[in-house]
C-alpha cells in the first residue's frame, strides 16, 4: 500500500477510547504590573477558550484523521459537563458513551498565559475510583459498543475512571472479540494492563515501571528495557516515546528506533495523545510496527509546532509522510 491507500483504509476504522476526559481551559492576556495584594503578576484577560483534553483529545485526533470514534468516560453532572458535551458535538464525536455522575466533578485544567509565558495551571478534579454504580454503568456502556469496534485505546490519567477491575474486564472482552488494545498508561494502574496488544509509556513511565535509570541517548539501553517490559507485560509491542530522541517499538524480531524530526517547538501539550491515536489506527489497520511507529512519531512532532492542545492536521501529516517515511 502507498500512503494514500493507508489514509483511505484508516478512515474505515472505528475506535473506542476509554478513560479520563477533561476540559483544557485557557486564559490569555497581558501582564504589565504586579498585584498590590501579593507579589504576583496581574493578568488582564484578552481571550479565553475551552478545548477537549485527555481521552477526549485522543478522540478528537482520531476524528481529525477521518476514522469513526466512540468515547467512554464518567464525568460530573455539573456545569462543565454541558461544556464538554458542546465541545464533543462541535467535533462531531458521539456523546452516548459519556456517563454523567453526581459523585464526581468534570475535570477541568485552567491555564493562565501572559504573552507567551505560561504563568499558572489550576486543576479542578478528583482521582477517587468509580463507585460500584458508576462502574457498572461505565462497563455496560462499553460492552454495548464493542460489536462495532476495530481497536480500543485506554487513555489513563490516574483520575479514577480506570482501575484494575474494569481494566481487566475490558481487556477480557477485547481478547474474546480479537480487538487490539492500546494503552497510554500512568503510574497507578501501570501493571494492570498485562496482555494488552500495545503499551505506550514515555521515558519517565518506563523508568518508574522498571525502577531503573535509563538514558534516552543510549538506544541499546532503551531497547533492553523495552524488551524487558514487553516480556513482563505479556504484550506484543512496547512503544516508548523519547521526546527529542524519537520513539522505539518492540516486536518479535527485535526493536525499531525512529529518530525525531527537527521542529520549531511551540508546545508539547497533547503530543502523546496524537502519538497514540496514530499508532492505534496503524495497529488496527495491520501496518508493520516500523510503519505505524514512524507515522506516530511524525504526527507527534507536527502538533508540537502549535501552542496549546491541538489535534493533528491530517493533510499535513500525509504530505510529510509521503516525503519522509518510505514504504
Amino acid at each position: 500500500m502507498n500512503w494514500k491507500q493507508i489514509e483511505a483504509h484508516m478512515k474505515r476504522l472505528t475506535v473506542l477510547v476509554v478513560g479520563d476526559v477533561m476540559i483544557d481551559s485557557y486564559l490569555w492576556g497581558k501582564a504589565e504590573r504586579i498585584s498590590p495584594e501579593a507579589p504576583v503578576p496581574v493578568v488582564n484577560v484578552l481571550k479565553s477558550e475551552h478545548r477537549l483534553g485527555g481521552a477526549a483529545n485522543v478522540a478528537r485526533n482520531i476524528k481529525a484523521l477521518g476514522a469513526e470514534v466512540y468515547l467512554c468516560a464518567v464525568v460530573g453532572q455539573d456545569e462543565h459537563h454541558q461544556s464538554l458535551l458542546k465541545l464533543l458535538n462541535q467535533e462531531h464525536i458521539p456523546t452516548q458513551g459519556i456517563v454523567p455522575s453526581t459523585e464526581r466533578p468534570t475535570t477541568i485544567k485552567h491555564r493562565i498565559i501572559a504573552g507567551t509565558q505560561h504563568l499558572l495551571r489550576v486543576d479542578a478534579e478528583t482521582d477517587k475510583a468509580l463507585s460500584p454504580a458508576e462502574n457498572a454503568q461505565f462497563l455496560a456502556t462499553i460492552e454495548a459498543l464493542l460489536p462495532q469496534i476495530d481497536v480500543i485505546i485506554f487513555e489513563d490519567y490516574d483520575k479514577g475512571v480506570l482501575h484494575t477491575q474494569n481494566i481487566r474486564q475490558i481487556l477480557t472482552w477485547a481478547q474474546e472479540k480479537h480487538i487490539p488494545t492500546c494503552v497510554d498508561p500512568k503510574k497507578r494502574n501501570f501493571w494492570a494492563y498485562r496482555g494488552c496488544t500495545m503499551f505506550k509509556p514515555n521515558l519517565k513511565e518506563l523508568r518508574e515501571g522498571l525502577n531503573q535509570d535509563i538514558s534516552p541517548q543510549d538506544i541499546a539501553e532503551v531497547q533492553e528495557a523495552a524488551q524487558a517490559l514487553a516480556e513482563r507485560m505479556e504484550t506484543e509491542h512496547v512503544f516508548v516515546t523519547l521526546s527529542e530522541h524519537g520513539v522505539l517499538v518492540t516486536e518479535e524480531t527485535g526493536c525499531t528506533h525512529t529518530k525525531a524530526h527537527k521542529r520549531e517547538i511551540a508546545d508539547v501539550s497533547g503530543a502523546g495523545d496524537t502519538v497514540i491515536s496514530i499508532a492505534a489506527l496503524g495497529l488496527g489497520l495491520g501496518l508493520k510496527p516500523a510503519q505505524w511507529s514512524a507515522l506516530a512519531n511524525l504526527g507527534g512532532g507536527l502538533v508540537c509546532e502549535y501552542p496549546g492542545v491541538v489535534p493533528i492536521l491530517a493533510e499535513k501529516l500525509w504530505a510529510e509522510a509521503e516525503k519522509l517515511i518510505p514504504l
